[in-house]
């Protein structure tokens, strides 16, 4: 079979199938975007950890190395770029003031600009995101020839921030009894844009990420416990 199927890439696997899933789930027919945030916060909680078990692994072949590099990317392409697109069209669709807004009563023109607008926002986010990353994947081979050792500082956000940018959102939805919608859009549009800003952000150590992995891990719970209080 093509490809590497160690634990290395486990948790990578992971991340996409979970994405996937979280796609589907928030575009289907009964679908909701609450549903497609959990899915979001899985992939972060896989993607904060596939780095320092693939690192594990002491013997693994320039190939493996190269390949788990490009599927990581890949994966966050899907998990950070497409995914919290998604979750975004499902919110304007389930929203009562966004429906009103683009089926109401204007014309048949300013409809259509106000739906090319808002779901062009959620397609540039994705284009923002895969610049990002390849940028990220050119400049880190470059820098691997000259230096050793990883990264101290990122330059632009990091995509898989979207992991804990987009449910803090969400949950903001669930306290607040105004539609927020808008807010989603909001973030899409600063997120995106920060994707590509040329600013530095210093790599978190072990410490960082396990500190943010329990910020996720808490906002999991509060979305489930909101869940469950909304729709009891």
């Amino acid at each position: 079979m093509i490809g590497i199927y160690d634990y290395t890439v486990v948790l990578t696997y992971l991340s996409l199938l979970s994405a996937g899933t979280g796609i589907v789930v928030s575009l289907g027919g009964h679908g909701h975007p609450f549903l497609g945030i959990f899915f979001l916060l899985f992939c972060g909680l896989c993607d904060a950890f596939d780095g320092k078990v693939a690192s594990t692994k002491k013997n693994r072949s320039d190939i493996e190395r190269k390949f788990g590099i490009q599927i990581d990317s890949l994966s966050d392409l899907i998990a950070f770029g497409v995914l919290p697109a998604c979750i975004g069209a499902a919110f304007i669709r389930v929203s009562e003031a966004f429906g009103h807004l683009l089926n109401g009563n204007s014309s048949n023109y300013l409809n259509i600009f106000l739906k090319v607008a808002i779901f062009g926002i959620l397609i540039l986010y994705i284009l923002t995101a895969m610049i990002r990353l390849a940028y990220f994947n050119v400049t880190e081979e470059e820098r691997q020839e000259t230096e050793t050792g990883s990264r101290k500082f990122y330059l632009g956000l990091p995509v898989t921030s979207a992991s804990l940018i987009f449910p803090t959102v969400a949950l903001l939805q669930y306290l607040v009894p105004a539609d927020l919608t808008w807010l989603y859009i909001v973030a899409i549009v600063i997120t995106g844009a920060l994707f590509i800003t040329p600013f530095k952000i210093k790599k978190l150590g072990l410490k960082g990420i396990l500190a943010l992995v329990g910020i996720g891990t808490a906002e999991f719970i509060a979305l489930i416990i909101a869940f469950i209080i909304r729709h009891s």
